[in-house]
């Protein structure tokens, strides 16, 4: 309805109050007044929290209406559950239309309110009795005999309502209708699902390169989006998402090794619990920040890291990608699981000063894990890959080289008779290492792609200039030794039927 209808009605809202709606304004003189009584809240990931409410509440015998305000106005009706002693429920409502000028304004039509023109050049006031005919764009009032469009035209006027209509609410309510086989005080307890409560996880790791070391403090981002205010509430995060997201996230190209130690923290089926030690207060529409990891000293290291397909053919040299590994098991000074998050690298310059170097995002990470944390690329440390040598070789050539076969296993899995001739080829790779730094490094470079299927397993490795390591039948590894401020070639040659 335009900036007018806010302007006006946030006056109507005040100037109501007095002709029946004074529980209202009281609700809303103070912004820290609540009704909520012990709250717990467990927050899962995937956007869905549980909301535990035990308050005291004086309850009649038979049938009577309970209000419960300051729930959450994102709230799951279908999922409350009210429990009481001697009591049982007989109907629910919740009433999310809360009272703004919007709704106030909407609410009148069809009603007759006052409105209050003020005349700026003498400040004299003059009242008329309107008609709320429509809010659809504007307001549109009928006066006496004639029809008016309320604009935003600079002039001030106030519109006085007669009263606010009940289904309006200050706070989001919940009203319950209970059957009472007693009356007296006692414990009332309401449980319910509702979605604009998160909590993800940070890291922030400062490392120390010439120790080889890691001081790493974790911190929960709690945010409110359910319109309503949680006082001195025990928290309780869940990670791991019960709607059936695995929770995983995004890795950014780093690696995972998982761990096989359990964490010295409770489970509850396949997630782990992290309570929050104290009480807090979540305030709507907030960001709260809590610390839930501090160690220091956590053996790691910087790693460089390389890998190329089959025949690459690099125009040009490629940065190495550049990482931080270490180990979340108990033995290596860090001893938890992680769930899922950011971990934000960084590192002291020479005056002292930590400044940022990189970060890499990590799934739930159980402990024991080897993490592998891509921080960008290497500024100094390159690799280009390129085919030196590709002929095509005889059958015979190929019998002489059997016994460079990489085999994965000794069944025979199945026969084939060929109906064409097989072509086998040697291929020489020339890998060349540059390193600008003033230090030697090690880049631990990959050849992959070397398995086609069943196929092509029997080929060799008939020479190398630095022993590698079979990770797997598709993938070689090696880890090249580059002298400070030196380039090094190294050449591998394969023979293969592809």
């Amino acid at each position: 309805m335009g900036r007018f209808v806010s302007g006006l009605a946030i006056s109507a809202a005040v100037l109501a109050a007095p002709l029946g709606a004074q529980s209202q304004a009281d609700a809303l003189a103070d912004p820290d007044a609540t009704a909520q009584g012990d709250v717990s809240i467990t927050i899962y990931n995937g956007d869905r929290s549980l909301v535990q409410d035990v308050r005291q509440l004086s309850i009649p015998a038979g049938q009577s209406t309970v209000s419960f305000p300051d729930v959450s106005a994102r709230i799951q009706p279908e999922t409350l559950s009210f429990s009481a002693d001697g009591t049982a429920i007989v109907e629910q409502n919740f009433d999310f239309d809360l009272l703004t000028p919007t709704k106030l304004m909407e609410k009148a039509i069809g009603q007759t309110i006052t409105l209050i023109r003020t005349n700026p050049a003498t400040g004299a006031e003059t009242r008329e009795r309107a008609t709320v005919l429509s809010t659809a764009g504007g307001v549109v009032v009928k006066i006496g005999d004639r029809i008016e469009v309320l604009r935003d035209d600079g002039l001030p006027v106030r519109a006085i309502f007669d009263r606010v209509p009940s289904n309006l609410r200050a706070r989001p309510t919940l009203s319950v209708t209970l059957d009472s086989t007693r009356s007296g005080a006692r414990a009332a307890a309401i449980r319910y699902l509702t979605s604009g409560l998160g909590w993800t996880s940070d890291y922030v790791a400062l490392f120390d390169e010439a120790d080889n070391t890691v001081d790493m403090q974790g911190w929960v981002t709690l945010t409110n989006q359910t319109g309503t205010t949680f006082h001195d509430a025990d928290l309780l995060l869940v990670a791991g998402d019960p709607t059936g997201g695995n929770g995983r996230g995004t890795r950014s190209r780093s690696m995972v090794t998982p761990g096989t130690e359990a964490a010295d923290r409770e489970s509850l089926g396949d997630f782990y619990l992290y309570p929050l030690e104290e009480r807090t207060t979540v305030a709507n529409a907030q960001t709260k920040q809590v610390s839930f990891l501090d160690v220091q000293g956590v053996p790691a290291r910087r790693r460089y890291e390389r890998r190329v397909g089959w025949l690459a053919r690099d125009n040009q040299p490629v940065a190495v990608s550049s990482a931080i590994s270490f180990n979340t098991s108990r033995s290596q000074g860090l001893g938890d699981a992680l769930p899922a998050g950011t971990v934000r690298f960084y590192q002291r310059d020479s005056q002292g000063t930590p400044q940022f170097i990189g970060e890499a995002r990590i799934g739930h990470t159980p402990m024991g894990s080897e993490l592998f944390l891509r921080t960008g690329d290497a500024f100094d440390v390159y690799v280009q890959a390129e085919v030196e040598k590709r002929e095509q070789i005889d059958s015979g050539e190929w019998r002489s080289t059997a016994r460079y076969r990489v085999v994965t296993d000794d069944e025979v899995v199945q026969t084939i008779e060929q109906e064409r001739e097989i072509k086998y080829y040697r291929t020489t790779m020339r890998y060349t290492f540059y390193n600008a730094k003033s230090v030697p490094v090690d880049v631990e470079f990959y050849q992959d792609g070397l398995y086609r299927g069943w196929w092509s397993r029997d080929y060799r490795v008939i020479s190398e200039d630095v022993e590698g390591e079979q990770q797997n039948p598709s993938t070689r590894k090696w880890i090249v030794r580059v002298p400070a401020e030196s380039e090094r070639i190294v050449r591998v040659t394969y023979e293969t039927k592809y």
